[in-house]
């Protein structure tokens, strides 16, 4: 069912709206393509600045924030392309907590669709407002800019092309500062075009331990090379989103809209799938898991409110032979008016206020990390997870989720755990509940910076014990 615009809401409740979802991180990178809102963006920063009244009522100290030893220090930020994925985003947050430490950032990215791409430049301006300063990736002011900076990451192992076409004899003098940050899974990027390097980096950071194991004995079976000293770096939510999270007013409001826009009634149930669609995340899965828990209920003839399931990552205009394959089992099991296909959206924090449950079902290894489980988490949502990859070190099984396996083998157990959450009211809010401890002891941006700013420390650390002429 097609999104109601936000003008259709009341005049209050459309400006509420609009402000709260300039708070999350995600919201902010999406509201900067539409260039009426340039002038209420939000910066990413670990430190809020006090304002003017606070300073003259009663002055707050506040910590000390882990990256200022990055102050002045020349930063490369090398990414394999510029979009609205997770790698690139999540690079783009580093860039920012370096430059509100005083870092001198550059950003170089290996692949541009077009020099024309929307995207693309609207994302870049953003870097130049925020003093990241953008560099062609095949200019010699990114290779001198390589040979003079104090750090260079590469982010996902597909940027490790760049380092040969670029730099070509000059390698071996920018290796010792390199830090490798690893996101991938799947067994397509073990290439040794793409990470013959490896060994010789500074250091690998990837976003969970099971991601780190397979790396590990990947590269050692398939390439017989060895991974450099690697640290697992579990991600946090952002200071904006966690605002939206513990506004009850704001969830309130999206919740209302979300619904409104999608036909669903407050008192229903909605279980959510946030990701791309594509055969690895799983939506295929999911609906049969879905449409099995319908006739389960229906057989066992218990009461629950009316369930509904949100798909939130459908491409309207690519419409993939996968999306067709979706829409064509949801009209076959005559479920439409129960399934909602919604076009994908970094703004998923009003999509995370107005859903019951998040599913999350990526296939195979499952995920490097997800942080959508850790976002839903922090809007209290209990999380029905594959037990694979990141996932299972963020779902506490029982607690704060519950975990099914991957492939056909999970279908059913999906099923009978969407049973179970949908007809234990008191049971689903408190794994909500668990899970927001769970964030709140974890997974926030300031714990995510300390992590971070241990392993950078490391690496200057190495660098300067491996100097280059």
């Amino acid at each position: 069912m097609a999104k109601h615009p936000v003008g259709c809401l009341p005049l209050q409740k459309r400006c509420l709206f609009a402000l709260l979802l300039m708070l999350s991180i995600s919201t902010v990178i999406a509201f900067l393509i539409k260039a009426a809102f340039d002038s209420c963006d939000r910066r990413f920063e670990l430190v809020q600045k006090p304002t003017r009244s606070s300073v003259t009522a009663s002055p707050i100290k506040l910590p000390p924030n882990p990256l200022t030893f990055m102050k002045s220090k020349h930063v490369l930020l090398v990414s394999h392309e510029l979009s609205l994925s997770g790698g690139p985003l999540l690079l783009m947050e580093l860039a920012f907590l370096l430059r509100g430490v005083g870092a001198k950032v550059f950003w170089v990215t290996i692949q541009k669709r077009s020099e024309t791409d929307e995207v693309i430049y609207n994302l870049e301006q953003k870097m130049l407002v925020r003093g990241v300063q953008v560099l062609s990736a095949k200019g010699q002011e990114a290779i001198d800019t390589a040979l003079k900076a104090d750090m260079v990451v590469l982010n996902t192992a597909v940027a490790g092309k760049w380092l040969d076409a670029a730099l070509k004899e000059n390698v071996p003098r920018v290796l010792s500062k390199v830090l490798w940050w690893i996101h991938e899974m799947r067994g397509h990027y073990f290439k040794l075009d793409y990470v013959k390097h490896l060994p010789l980096v500074a250091g690998a950071m990837i976003d969970s331990h099971v991601t780190a194991e397979y790396w590990k004995n990947r590269t050692q079976e398939r390439l017989r090379i060895k991974m450099p000293e690697t640290y697992v770096v579990h991600l946090g939510n952002s200071k904006e989103l966690m605002e939206v999270a513990e506004d009850g007013v704001a969830k309130r409001v999206l919740r209302e809209h979300i619904r409104e826009s999608l036909g669903v009634r407050d008192e229903d149930l909605l279980f959510a799938i946030i990701n791309s669609v594509s055969r690895g995340k799983g939506q295929d899965l999911f609906l049969r898991s879905f449409y099995e828990s319908l006739e389960l209920i229906q057989v066992k003839k218990l009461k629950v409110p009316s369930m509904h399931a949100v798909i939130v990552g459908s491409d309207m205009t690519a419409q993939t032979k996968f999306e067709a394959e979706l829409r064509n089992y949801v009209m076959q099991k005559k479920i439409q008016d129960r399934v909602h296909f919604v076009n994908k959206t970094v703004t998923i924090a009003p999509y995370l206020a107005a859903v019951d449950v998040l599913v999350q079902n990526s296939q195979a290894r499952g995920e490097c990390f997800g942080r959508i489980t850790i976002e839903a988490m922090a809007f209290q949502l209990p999380v029905l997870g594959t037990a694979a990859g990141g996932t299972s070190e963020i779902v506490v099984n029982a607690t704060t989720g519950l975990l099914h396996p991957v492939g056909k083998d999970g279908i059913t157990p999906l099923a009978k755990n969407i049973v179970k959450l949908a007809t234990h009211v008191e049971r689903r809010l408190t794994m909500g509940k668990r899970g927001y401890e769970r964030v709140k002891e974890m997974f926030l941006e300031h714990q995510m910076a300390h992590r971070i700013a241990a392993v950078l420390k490391e690496v200057l650390h190495k660098s300067k014990g491996h100097p280059h002429p």
